[in-house]
């Protein structure tokens, strides 16, 4: 026992964080599954018919926020839905950690990073309405770590991965990263050099994010649900800019994913350039839209109409 103790303190709080949080998204993940098989759905709307909940959402969203925090006590979680404090089923903790991630090392400038140094911003299942239409390959589950108001760690699970691939396919996978370390789970693909493909919001359109799209004078657009997922089509070559000009994303839609992005070189900025900062006492709304590419990140930038930037204020 008491090697297993010093064994566990030699890690990192960071370490010892992302590692729990895979296992945590991992379960999150199945519960977000097991939500579409049982086949209720459990849908409220929020502020509008493009604004969903679902009983997925409020489980996943128990199950991450409890088990960190019954793990983590002093972090600060921020999630995107707001539950009514209730007692939690032992069922939906997860307790476990993915050891591999324990065997990588940990940057040196987070070594001494404590617990309550860092805020947790937690979505659920990013793309509900995509998952209740169906859409499962949008889905995700983001957790996003932030320290000194900056994303440094994130976890992606992506519970449908594969469910187009026939019934042998392996269901779900999970990408993590850390800033200085690098980002696992995916094959980095960039589109072909030359090439504009533009990924923009599928529900939340309008005129001001359609002409910043046009902007771009893409070769291709396409329009899919999740920051999770926009983020997971760039690094894996399917699209090579995500540009979203309009407030409607939230804090926790970009800090799980713009580490990914941040951690292969990419780069994720509001729609005039600015970093988006992830400290607790920040405005949850990124009212300035998103800009995102994994390279030629000035080539998009500098084509943002003056017209959008005008409209949209930090």
């Amino acid at each position: 026992m008491i090697m297993e103790l010093a064994m566990a303190s030699s890690h990192t709080v960071l370490m010892r964080l992302v590692a729990s949080a895979y296992s945590i998204a991992q379960k999150a993940g199945a519960i977000v599954r097991r939500v579409i098989a049982e086949g209720d759905l459990g849908i409220v709307e929020k502020t509008s018919a493009t604004d969903l909940q679902t009983k997925a959402d409020r489980l996943a969203q128990m199950s991450i926020c409890s088990s960190l925090a019954q793990k983590f006590p002093k972090l600060t979680i921020i999630g995107e839905e707001d539950l009514p404090s209730e007692e939690v089923d032992q069922e939906l903790i997860e307790d476990g950690q993915w050891e591999e991630i324990l065997k990588q090392p940990c940057p040196s400038q987070y070594s001494a990073i404590k617990e309550e140094d860092l805020v947790v911003w937690v979505d659920p299942l990013d793309g509900t309405k995509e998952y209740t239409e169906g859409l499962l390959d949008n889905v995700t589950v983001l957790i996003g770590i932030a320290y000194e108001g900056k994303a440094i760690a994130g976890i992606i699970n992506q519970p449908y991965y594969n469910y187009q691939a026939g019934p042998d396919a392996v269901l779900g996978r999970t990408i993590w990263g850390v800033l200085g370390l690098g980002a696992f789970g995916f094959q980095l693909k960039e589109v072909p050099a030359g090439k504009h493909i533009v990924t923009t919001t599928r529900s939340h359109s309008n005129k001001l994010v359609n002409d910043c799209v046009t902007a771009m004078n893409p070769d291709n657009v396409l329009r899919v649900g999740g920051a999770g997922n926009k983020i997971i089509q760039l690094i894996e070559g399917k699209a090579s800019a995500y540009v979203f000009a309009s407030p409607g994303c939230k804090k926790w839609d970009t800090c799980a994913p713009e580490v990914i992005l941040h951690a292969v070189g990419g780069k994720l900025t509001d729609i005039h350039g600015n970093a988006l900062r992830y400290n607790k006492e920040v405005k949850h709304m990124n009212s300035a839209g998103v800009l995102a590419t994994l390279r030629n990140y000035d080539y998009y930038a500098s084509r943002v109409p003056e017209s959008v930037k005008s409209a949209l204020v930090p």
